[in-house]
């Protein structure tokens, strides 16, 4: 090769013009969270996550694409190792026999109760404070180690969606809505049910969300360096700076 052809070859992948020889092309999956993973009108993907693996994808010198599933079909794809990055997992004992995960999250939710203002539920944290109430919860998420302690002596209905959990909520199918602030609050808006519908303190639990890749020795690189990355982005004051236009709240 050239030397002049080398060194030019170097500038334009130093200015991300062209991908680096040895640069690897990323797939990474996720479904609709508010502020986090969304299709945007012109099918661009916004959120912090994208914004922060396309800022990662830049520094490596990588190169990542995104789509767009239900939740629990994203998560099969990177188990089974047909996406490498599912975007925004909350960590639990059970997702680690699944996944691995880069160090650190990038985000944090609290993980709260609705219920109907023209109710009377109360929730005071305990389990007998439950009894007797419809749950709607979300297909495939994930609400911390205390929920997951009493989820077997509750009554829960399981939902597609936050949306359509608020739905059977305000049709009286359901007393409670299990969910986050983050992914509610943008549903609720949708819905015109605002003054309709409120928060229960105290929160169930607060959850952290990273990137998930598949288990095995062919991701473990790339996990290293998805959380190398994001470490100086943490440090230098880039990840805040990404969050602040999306209203995220940062671990």
């Amino acid at each position: 090769m050239c030397p002049t052809y080398r060194i030019l070859c170097v500038i334009l992948w130093v200015l991300g013009l062209v991908p680096f020889a040895g640069a690897r092309d990323l797939l990474a999956v996720g479904t609709e969270f508010p502020g986090i993973y969304a299709r945007e009108a012109d099918g661009e993907i916004s959120g912090l996550g994208a914004d922060v693996l396309r800022a990662v994808a830049r520094e490596l010198g990588d190169q990542v694409r995104f789509e767009v599933y239900p939740w629990a079909r994203a998560q099969k794809l990177v188990e089974e190792g047909r996406a490498d990055i599912l975007v925004g997992p909350y960590r639990t004992a059970a997702r680690e026999r699944r996944f691995q995960f880069a160090e650190p999250g990038f985000y944090r939710d609290r993980v709260v109760f609705y219920d109907r203002r023209d109710t009377s539920s109360t929730w005071d944290g305990s389990l007998a404070s439950l009894q007797g109430k419809r749950i709607a919860i979300i297909h495939g998420w994930s609400y911390g180690e205390r929920f997951e302690a009493m989820r077997g002596q509750l009554d829960l209905h399981v939902a597609p969606s936050v949306e359509l959990a608020l739905k059977l909520l305000m049709a009286g199918r359901a007393d409670l809505v299990a969910s986050n602030e983050r992914d509610s609050l943008p549903r609720i808006d949708e819905l015109g049910i605002g003054g309709k519908v409120r928060r229960l303190d105290p929160a169930i639990d607060t959850q952290v969300g990273y990137f998930a890749l598949p288990r095995g020795e062919s991701h473990r690189q790339l996990r290293d360096d998805i959380g190398r990355v994001l470490r100086k982005m943490s440090t230098n004051g880039r990840l805040a700076k990404l969050a602040k236009p999306y209203g995220v709240s940062l671990p």
